[in-house]
């Protein structure tokens, strides 16, 4: 179930046709430019919290230590919402409010987004690049949402198919979790096969929580599976394939960008060598060959005495995108001028290997292009081009 705060709704509204669109630059001073990020920092998902706010942070103290954007210094305030939207509206509220941010960059999770939606709306503050994959994050239209996450949705109708016919799959089963973010993975998946002709197997889904996965995996065994798609997270993700490891069940596994992380193979081990999933930017690892990100990798390391992973890499993306185009913007930035540059802006592809980010004055979805990574030997290995439904 989403949280959705119905106070306001005249705002959302009136902010969704532009009748709210003052030409605001809070959070802008002579010397500085103040955004706010709401992140999990101390509950379930507090691992990748803490990843995007130190990528975010490694971008800030960079573009300061150069002399700032149009010599205004970014001064970043982020507050822990425990995952828990109503602890983001707080949040919010106190960002928008008393630190006066410009705008609101790289907030995770969908529900704690829709939460702050009026909050954000009714003063006229940008949503930059939240951290989730959920449609809801560009549309419906609003002139404040700028999203870069290709949906759960197109990742699965993309490379479902893909796999199916690399693989010769003849059955296609998938296993998800009981709520938004698993139904968006199996519809997605659903269109994929319906694309080619084919209709899902079996289907079987999980309460959010679940830890015994034996009676899905039994059932997806008995229908013959050879492809499985997850809507799955971490702890589900390594359990269900753990299960089916040691039952003999071996399909091949397709999961979402939800389960591309590095904690799959640290956590499930070997048992999780195979496993595909849907991703855009690569694993970080400190002895990458690629020497720019094995680089970069480093330098994170060095500064935070820990290992980047992708969360760290969507953080300092998303920081680099907004000082790209502030930049542009000019020194005289405002809510107003900024909109006007995302409007024709183009962000090409950096050294994770991205794919291009394009906006206008009715697109507000960066890409909607995803491709393969798999798990060989504990590393995650890109193993497919860019695939965008066109």
């Amino acid at each position: 179930m989403k949280f959705r705060i119905l106070p306001a709704a005249a705002a959302l509204a009136l902010a969704s046709t532009g009748a709210l669109a003052q030409n605001s630059n809070q959070g802008v001073s002579k010397t500085e430019i103040t955004l706010g990020s709401i992140q999990d920092l101390s509950g379930p998902i507090a691992g990748f919290g803490k990843q995007v706010r130190l990528g975010m942070m490694l971008r800030v103290d960079e573009v300061n230590e150069q002399g700032g954007i149009h010599g205004r210094k970014i001064v970043l305030k982020v507050e822990d919402s425990a995952y828990d939207p109503k602890k983001a509206v707080l949040a919010a509220q106190k960002l928008v409010n008393q630190d006066k941010i410009f705008a609101m960059v790289g907030h995770i999770g969908t529900a704690q987004n829709l939460a702050t939606f009026p909050v954000l709306f009714e003063k006229n503050i940008i949503n930059f690049f939240p951290v989730t994959a959920a449609r809801e994050m560009y549309e419906p239209f609003n002139r404040l949402k700028y999203s870069f996450a290709a949906t759960y949705f197109d990742q699965m109708r993309l490379a479902t198919p893909k796999l199916v016919k690399e693989k010769s799959a003849k059955k296609v089963c998938a296993m998800y979790q009981d709520d938004e973010f698993g139904l968006e993975v199996l519809r997605g998946a659903e269109e994929g096969l319906k694309d080619i002709g084919m209709t899902m197997a079996e289907k079987t889904s999980y309460k959010r929580g679940a830890t015994d996965f034996s009676s899905q995996v039994a059932k997806m065994k008995a229908s013959g599976c050879d492809m499985v798609v997850l809507g799955t997270i971490i702890r589900e993700t390594i359990g269900a394939i753990g299960e089916s490891r040691k039952t003999g069940f071996n399909p091949v596994f397709l999961g979402s960008s939800a389960a591309y992380t590095d904690l799959i193979h640290k956590l499930g081990g070997k048992a999780m060598d195979g496993l595909y999933a849907t991703m855009t930017v690569q694993n970080p690892y400190t002895d990458e060959t690629s020497q720019p990100i094995r680089f970069w990798a480093n330098k994170y390391k060095t500064k935070f005495n820990e290992d980047p992973t992708v969360f760290s890499v969507y953080g300092y993306d998303l920081i680099d995108a907004f000082l790209q185009a502030a930049q542009k913007a000019g020194p005289n930035l405002s809510t107003d001028s900024f909109i006007k540059t995302m409007d024709t802006m183009k962000i090409p592809p950096d050294i994770f290997g991205s794919a291009e980010l394009t906006f206008s004055p009715t697109k507000r979805l960066g890409s909607n292009a995803t491709r393969l990574s798999q798990l060989q030997d504990a590393r995650w290995k890109v193993v497919s081009e860019y695939m965008s439904i066109k």
